[in-house]
């Protein structure tokens, strides 16, 4: 029996094959960049080389995929690991009678207003979400733009207040966010939102204050599992992109209790029931608010802290989800202290302009914690976007015996790293 994987996440790909093999199946990666996974391919194990293939394939030509799948020898299980394609993942599952999710729930969840709306209603939100106009301002007539940015400006003060947040019902890596804090923010916000494209159609919902983290859990057929939580490190205002992270934090018994209850609800309420989920919400005053779900596996390095602090390799689970059948996982004895814990930060340069390489790598291992370089962009790519995770090189990651700890000693490796980038000016 055969799994296919319509793209995956950039790290985690040769987790992935492992799991496939040591259960007994190969795995076929449709893709329509290997470059994505240069780093995942070049330290493949020869266990997961040996049950690799690669498909080349438009992967945003659902027709195209679902010829590639058909002439996949013996396929019985589709992994859909990403947010992009979690909705074509969804229909292909479907059409081909793959065990999958509900396309209906999919839509749902890749949907944030919509969540958000839901579980407003259900009584799981203080904050409702409010669709702005596709085309708020119209630069080529600058009267319409004034009257239509005031319009919409009154109606998000109205509705929503201050402070609120502007961003892309389907947006992903924190693309094309505005938190606005003032009504100069809000104006300024919906001036640069009429010149994006967008995924999904903008909305606007409160802005939730305190730390942000993410639950990362596992469900089957509506019973869920706390698996930990990462804490996220997130930049100064206006940018939004994520900084750094640590897994596992170390909530006391009674508030790591509330939020698998919180979680389980919350997930259950947004129709999601099988399969990993990775929840970012804001620990509030007043409790957790959610920011966003992603039914998959975090991304950057979280699928790594996962396999190391709970000492087993978590990519069985998606093996199994894919396959129709109870993850084992979900029945473990294993917990988050199982193993070390990991925090890593993401590395961002200065200024736009071409990568051409880094300083500071060869010092890596004079820090503790081994740390270790994860490459997410390489030299020759041009920097354009300095705000968001787009703009991320690289990741340093290390170990230690509690998260504080591993945090601490990423940082401090991570801030040896510098992003060589040559500005326009320069070339």
């Amino acid at each position: 029996m055969t799994i296919a994987a319509l793209e995956a996440l950039t790290f985690g790909l040769g987790r992935l094959a492992e799991a496939a093999g040591g259960a007994g199946h190969p795995l076929c990666l449709l893709t329509g960049d290997r470059a994505v996974y240069r780093h995942e391919l070049a330290h493949l194990t020869p266990e997961a080389l040996a049950v690799l293939d690669i498909v080349d394939v438009d992967t945003f030509d659902e027709s195209a995929c679902a010829a590639a799948l058909a002439a996949v020898p013996d396929l019985r299980g589709l992994v859909n690991s990403t947010d992009t394609w979690s909705v074509p993942g969804a229909d292909l599952a479907a059409k081909l009678g793959l065990p999958g999710p509900d396309p209906a729930a999919v839509r749902l969840l890749h949907d944030k207003s919509r969540v958000r709306t839901l579980l407003h209603e259900r009584g799981l939100s203080r904050g409702r979400a409010l669709t702005v106009p596709a085309d708020p301002a119209d630069p080529s007539n600058p009267a319409h733009a004034s009257a239509a940015s005031l319009a919409a400006a009154t109606e998000i003060l109205r509705e929503i207040g201050l402070p609120a947040v502007l961003k892309d019902s389907a947006g992903t890596s924190s693309r094309n966010v505005w938190p606005v804090r003032d009504e100069q923010q809000l104006h300024a916000a919906l001036a640069e939102a009429a010149q994006r494209a967008f995924a999904g159609r903008l909305f606007a919902e409160p802005f939730f204050s305190g730390p942000v983290y993410s639950a990362e859990t596992l469900s089957w057929e509506g019973e869920t599992r706390l698996l930990g939580v990462l804490s996220r490190q997130m930049s100064p205002e206006p940018s939004v992109r994520e900084e750094a992270a640590a897994f596992p934090v170390a909530f006391p018994a009674p508030e790591l209790g509330l939020l698998q209850d919180w979680v389980g609800r919350v997930l259950a309420t947004a129709g999601h029931d099988t399969g990993f989920a990775h929840v970012e919400f804001v620990l509030t005053t007043e409790g957790p608010e959610l920011v966003e779900i992603n039914r998959r596996i975090g991304g950057a390095l979280v699928g790594e802290a996962l396999c190391r602090a709970l000492g087993t390799n978590v990519y069985e689970a998606m093996v199994d989800t894919a396959l129709g059948r109870r993850p084992a996982l979900l029945d473990s004895p294993v917990d988050a202290s199982s193993g070390p814990a990991t925090g890593f930060v993401l590395v961002y340069p200065d200024r736009r302009g071409t990568l051409t390489g880094w300083t500071g790598l060869d010092t890596l291992s004079a820090f503790p914690g081994s740390p270790e370089w994860y490459p997410t962009a390489l030299p020759g790519r041009r920097v354009e976007h300095l705000d968001d995770q787009r703009g991320c090189t690289g990741i340093v990651l290390a170990e230690a015996a509690t998260a504080e700890l591993a945090l601490h000693r990423a940082l401090s490796a991570a801030g040896s790293v510098r992003p060589v980038v040559a500005a326009d000016d320069e070339g």
